[in-house]
Order: structure tokens, then sequence, then C-alpha cells
């Protein structure tokens, strides 16, 4: 395609917008911490810090020292924190520190094939980021877990601005045929911005028949998205940005033309620090010290944040030109022009064969006072959060961590409770959060999606009733109990009390559940504590940290994909191992170790929630702790038992875990 150039000729390029404001729209893509180095990751942040752009976290989580200016006044800080399907250290302080909050739901070289970064690449200090063990592998499950239906992401959506109030969020698609109709939803559930990634994009570390045959163009995805959010008077009330192998001022201009606001970049500012396209991400043995956690192969990076600097100053200077000789003024005046774009000389070219290309260039037919660009704010409704009502009363603890407690009914309308709490906490106190029990909050009645989401250290939420989906999504430290009322006339063990996807993605903290629960309980958590009295299908599916008792029946496939932390279950009728999924774990008895650590996880239990069946078990304990099985990660014993080993022989530890880790 080609760019129509003004009929009265080019405006004088001092009139054009400044490359400060064009480059405050250039963001980085989403390169993972421990896919590519420390170093190259932070270059990239630096750089686009300087710009007044956005550097991207990728899934990986981010070391919370960045989060503090360096002497020079150098911000390694990512402004865009990306929470995808694994949600790797997606912990309240990590969204508190972020300008735009990312919901990965594909990336564009391989949509809706999820990820796995290999046990090799697991070096300590990325375990830490991502609230892992060490040398053993990570599996990002292909959906998120908590979206099932465009009402699932706005609930997300939801969490995610009361995680993070300040922060705008974003909702990453794939360009394919279709993507309008979902970039529609996404605006109806009040995404600030949708982001449309193409086919060209991606890390090295993608399959190479998803490089090849996953994906269309981000020409053509834009334009749909383009297209149906205009026809749905949608347009206004939402950024669009794309990405996908841009490089040139020509590329943006381009995207503008057919509806972006925002660009991003991944490949180019990576090969500006010093990629040569090795296609080796994967196998961590980069030879320019990029995509490697490898030291040795670290120390050859040569990038330097004002390599990345200077590209972009390149490329936003392109951009002015262009918009100088197509007669505009601002990137704004540029968004949806198609009418702009001329593509006779590539249709009637031999090779192009009688491509047509007008649905790509089409103008739905609205009226001109419907806009072509975000101009309005989403309406996120967080006035209508049940923390206000409490807020007041929490503001000792807040100021100074005196202990505070309220009591307060709950209905099911009222959703994501205690995170815009759990939010103040953490942009106050950091990731330590407050003293345990600091704040004591009481709810009767039944609580909404996302009770407890993302809840730091120093908040205990208890409830008497009953709980909907996604119960201590993404734990941080906070303590959570569910008990049935009180005089309540049913068994409560038999009973569900809470619903699915519970402790998605915690990183830590503690859960009692007097009663049953539902499906994927437990799905990705890396550090919580939770103890339970029966759980639906698919139990601590890809679980990599924490440990988890349940003391009633199982669904089937449980354990599928864990690779790290520990389960036990109460299995009196023998019938556990035709329920666990043994393709990562083993089944096997308790040891003395095991067995104290159920004792103690069981009395808490029955303190907490005065459970008949805490007090049936620790009535009968010497002969019923030996109905309880143990399911352990194979690879999670390797890095155990080395760990065991160094520490025994004085080694160092996290040497003798990569030498475990690599065999």
């Amino acid at each position: 395609m080609r760019l129509k150039p003004a009929p009265s000729g080019p405006i004088p390029l001092e009139e054009v917008e400044p490359i400060s404001s064009i480059m405050a729209r250039f963001s980085t893509g989403a390169m993972s911490y421990g896919s590519i180095s420390a170093e190259s990751h932070e270059t990239l942040a630096i750089a686009m810090n300087r710009i007044g752009g956005r550097s991207n976290t990728g899934e990986g989580g981010e070391d919370a020292d960045r989060f503090t200016p360096d002497e020079n006044g150098d911000l390694r800080r990512s402004a865009i924190k990306q929470v995808a399907s694994g949600r790797f250290g997606v912990t309240s302080e990590y969204l508190v520190n972020a300008d735009d909050l990312q919901i990965k739901i594909s990336q564009g070289a391989k949509p809706g094939e999820g990820g796995q970064l290999a046990g090799i690449k697991i070096y300590p200090w990325i375990a830490r980021t991502r609230k892992s063990t060490p040398g053993v592998g990570l599996i990002s499950p292909p959906p998120h877990h908590d979206i099932y239906s465009i009402e699932d992401i706005a609930q997300l959506i939801h969490d995610l601005k009361s995680s993070n109030p300040r922060a705008r969020v974003h909702v990453k698609l794939v360009a394919e045929v279709g993507v309008g109709t979902v970039a529609a939803g996404v605006a109806k559930a009040h995404s600030d911005v949708v982001l449309i990634s193409g086919h060209d994009g991606g890390t090295g570390a993608a399959p190479l028949t998803s490089l090849k045959h996953a994906g269309i163009p981000w020409e053509i995805g834009l334009a749909e998205t383009q297209q149906t959010l205009l026809a749905n008077g949608l347009r206004d009330r939402i950024v669009v940005q794309v990405d996908g192998q841009l490089k040139t001022g020509r590329d943006v201009v381009i995207g503008a033309l057919l509806g972006a606001e925002e660009y991003g970049f991944a490949s180019a500012p990576l090969v500006v620090s010093g990629c040569i396209m090795m296609r080796v991400c994967h196998l961590d043995t980069c030879p320019v010290g990029i995509a490697t956690q490898n030291p040795v192969l670290r120390a050859k990076f040569s990038g330097k944040p004002e390599f990345v600097e200077t590209f972009f100053e390149y490329v936003a200077e392109e951009v002015r030109e262009l918009l100088a000789s197509l007669g505009l003024r601002t990137l704004d005046e540029a968004i949806g022009r198609v009418d702009l774009l001329e593509t006779e000389a590539a249709v009637t070219h031999w090779k192009a064969g009688g491509l047509d290309l007008s649905t790509v260039l089409t103008v739905p037919d609205v009226p001109d006072t419907v806009g072509r660009r975000q101009t309005r704010l989403q309406d996120h409704g967080l006035e209508k959060a049940l923390d206000h009502a409490f807020m007041d009363d929490c503001a000792p603890a807040l100021a100074d961590a005196t202990p505070v407690s309220v009591q307060l009914p709950i209905t099911n309308v009222d959703r994501t409770v205690g995170t815009l709490l759990g939010s103040e906490i953490s942009r106050r106190y950091g990731g330590a959060g407050l003293p345990d029990d600091t704040i004591s909050l009481t709810f009767t009645g039944s609580a909404g999606q996302s009770f407890g989401a993302f809840v730091p250290r120093g908040v205990t939420m208890r409830l008497y009733g009953d709980a909907n989906d996604y119960f201590g999504k993404g734990l941080s430290g906070g303590r959570l109990v569910v008990r049935p009322p009180e005089g309540s006339p049913f068994t409560a063990e038999e009973e569900i009390i809470a619903g699915n996807v519970i402790l998605y993605g915690a990183t830590d903290g503690e859960v009692f559940i007097r009663g049953q629960v539902g499906e994927r309980f437990c799905v990705r958590n890396s550090g919580a504590t939770a103890v339970v009295e029966g759980v639906g299908d698919h139990g601590c599916e890809y679980m990599t940290g924490g440990v988890v008792l349940v003391l009633g029946p199982t669904g089937r496939n449980f354990a599928a994909g864990m690779s790290g932390g520990i389960a036990y279950v109460y299995d009196p009728e023998r019938t556990f191992g035709q329920r666990v999924n043994l393709e990562l774990v083993d089944v096997e008895p308790l040891d003395p170790e095991d067995s104290f650590m159920v004792r103690t996880l069981v009395e808490r239990h029955g303190v907490e929630t005065e459970s008949a069946v805490a007090a049936r078990l620790l009535e009968k304990w010497d002969s019923e702790v030996l109905e309880f099985v143990k399911v352990m990660p194979r690879d999670y014993r390797r890095i155990l038992e080395a760990t065991r080993q160094a520490e025994a022989q004085g080694r160092s530890v996290d040497e003798a875990v990569m030498e475990a880790a690599h065999g």
C-alpha cells in the first residue's frame, strides 16, 4: 500500500506534532523476564522510560528492585505489567507498580497455544521473580482459567482495575478472522485498551509451525477491529494498539490510518540491542546474551539504552515526515483515515492476481459525529465497591498498622471485595504488607466473584456464608476463611460452599474452607497454603508451589501439569489413585515430617472454621493419619534433594540446583 500525498503539497515539518509526543505512543512488546536476560530487559525499560514510552514485562513478573529509580535517575520499572494465563509473579505489589495492566489472551505468533519455559532457564533469580522453584520448568496454560465468557473477561478487567485504579487495563488479542467482534465485546467489558497482535510477531521460542502457519497480518485484524468498533458505536471509548513486526515510521503511519492510536515494537528494539536472530531463545544458548539466563553468555550483552532511544527517535522523525507529506499535523488526525491509502498499484501488479483489498479499506456508514478514536474514558464502577464501606474504618491500619476489626453484610453483587483495600496497602507498604491480622474483616452473606482477589499480607477476611467463583484469585499474603453461617442445618462437608477456580495464581497466604469447592482448585498456585473439605475436577492443576490439604473427595485429573508444591489428600477408600494425573507426580505415603505438617494444618483448620471433619480426624489421629497420601512432583523432588545435598556438603545451593536442572 502507498500513502496518498496531500493535493496541496506537504505542510512545513515544524508544524507537525513533536517527536516526544509521538514517542509517547510507542511501547515495547511482551518479552518476559526469564525468556530474555535481566540486562536486555532493563535496557529496554530504561530506554522507554527516558523517551516517555512504555516497556512491557511480559509474562515473567518483575523484580521489586526495579520499582525504585537508580541513583542517576533512570527507572528500570516496566510501565506495562502483563497478566497472562500462568499469572507468574502477579502479586498485589506487582500490580500497583504499573501504568498499564495487560491481559494477554494470546500471542500473535502462536494463538491459543500457551507456552513453556524449560527448567534449564529457571535460574534462582528467575524463580524468585516468578514465585516458583529453580530448575523446574513452568507451563503457561493455553487458556486463562478465569475467562470462559465475555462476562468473565469483564470480571478480570474489574479485578485488575480494582488492584490498581490508577492503571489502564488492556486486553491483547490476535489478528484473526472475527477479532473485531471479540474487540467489541472487550470494549463493552470496559477494557481501556485493546491490542491487536499480528502473526509476524513473537519470540524465537515460538514453534516453527506456528511462525509459518498461525495468525494473520496485523493490517487485516486492525482494519476489522476499527470497522466493528465504529459500526457498534464503541470506538470512542477504547484505545486501539497494534503490534507484530512494526519496524519503521511507515508502519506506524499505516497503523494509524487503519485505526490504531498506539504502536508496539519488539523484534526491532531487540535487534538494535544486539539480537542476531539465531532463533535459539528456548535453548538458553543465545550467543549475544539477550535470550539467556546463563551468566557467561549474559556477559556478552553489549546493548545500551541509548541505542534503543536513537532507534525510536528515527522512527518518530520518519512518522513526522510522512504526516507532513499527507498534509496532517498530528497522529490523531491520521487515525482511521483509510482514504489516504492507495492500493491500485499493488492490486494491479501481476503478482497480486486480482487481490481484493476493499474489505480492509471499507469505512462503515456511520454519522460523522461517531469518533474514529478514543475520546472518553471507560466507567469501571469502582465507586460502587463494598471496600468503600470499610476503608475509613481501616484508616488507622493504613496509617501506622494499628489493628482494626470490621463486621458487615455482603451480597453476591459485591465483586472483588478487599482488592481496593489491598492495593492501598501494597502502594504504601510494598510486598511486605502489614503484620498478620492487622486488619480483620468479617462478612456475613453470599460473596460475589473474586472475593479476596490479590489481598496482601496483614488482611484476614472471614466469610460466614458462601462464595462465587475466583475466591482468593492472586492471593498475595492475606488470610481467607469461609464457613457456613452459625446454625446452618446442613452438613458442611457434604455441600459446595465456594465456586470454581479458587486461588488461581495465588503467590502467598492462607485459606481455610469448611465445605467443598468447584473445579480447578488452586490452579497455578505458587505459594499459598490451603485447606478444603473436597474439590471438583482438575485440582492443583499447573501448581508450582505452596501446600494444599484436601480433607474430602476429589474429582478427576488431579495434579495435571503440577510441577511444584505439595498436596496432601485424605483417601480412606484408597480410590484417589484412579483420579490423579500421574504424568508429572508420584503418590506416596506420608513421612514423619509430612504427618506433622498435616496435623498442624488440620488443627488450624479446626480453630479457624470449627470444622466437624477436623474434630473427627484429630479424635482418632493415630489411625486417621495413615489414610493420607502425598502428591509430590518428580522435578520438584529432584531439586529439593539437590538442595539438601548441597547444604549438607557446604556447596552453593544455586549451583547444585542448576546442575540438577541441566541433568
